[in-house]
């Protein structure tokens, strides 16, 4: 009798321990699968971070330039638009540089959570990135005005142009509101939100919530077996 419920014993025990280790080597691929869907979006990041250093640099010497020595001649309209595009740009780069700090410091030794707190940061300041960048619309569509236009053209004319920037700040406007990741599933939203700086991003999330999830069920099963 002793016998067999040492049997008994050593064969749940044994299960117990192949259960352990298919939980422990299933959650570490996960976790090592999500940390290296975040460390494919390292290249387009830098890759955009110096592009737009670069932009930012060449735009604030040559706005530069025009304040300090042709202000009262230039065309404000253009000016006034250049300086709030290349604004926003700073900001968006400032935001990029955050980014990029954050996904080296994720890395395989840290727990699930602080993985997932990094994620969403991460995740919160690519849609504010792409707020920020749309409300460049209209400012792209009204740099090359000019005060000539108010004085000589007709009515029609100036409908023309005026309705494109309105548009275009109405856009900006309502994309400034609805970009957030209650409407990640609509049509529109996908269509923005693809490529090298989301799709490993939601998919880096997807794995580590599916981790958490895993975690929990496997911590209630071996509770009820107590």
């Amino acid at each position: 009798m002793q016998d067999i419920e040492l049997k008994n014993l050593w064969e749940e025990f044994s299960a117990e321990n192949r259960l352990s280790a298919d939980f422990s080597n299933k959650t570490e691929m996960m976790h090592f699968n999500a940390i290296n869907l975040v460390s494919s979006m390292k290249p387009i990041k830098i890759f955009t971070l110096l592009t737009g250093i670069l932009w930012v640099m060449a735009g604030s010497f040559f706005l530069g330039n025009i304040y300090l020595n042709s202000y009262s001649e230039a065309n404000k309209f253009f000016l006034f638009s250049a300086t709030g595009q290349v604004s926003l740009t700073a900001i968006a780069i400032l935001v990029y540089l955050y980014q990029i700090i954050t996904i080296y410091q994720v890395d395989r030794s840290k727990p699930v959570f602080q993985v997932q707190s990094s994620l969403a940061n991460i995740r919160t300041s690519t849609l504010w990135i792409t707020k920020v960048l749309f409300l460049q619309l209209p400012l792209w569509s009204c740099f090359w005005w000019s005060q000539a236009m108010f004085s000589e053209w007709d009515l029609l004319q100036l409908a023309i142009p005026v309705s494109i920037t309105v548009l275009f700040a109405f856009i900006s406007v309502w994309l400034l509101i609805n970009i957030r990741i209650e409407n990640r599933n609509k049509t529109w939203f996908v269509y923005i939100f693809r490529g090298k700086e989301w799709t490993p991003l939601i998919r880096s999330m997807e794995l580590m919530d599916q981790i958490a999830i895993y975690t929990e069920e496997n911590s209630s099963i071996k509770f009820a077996k107590l």
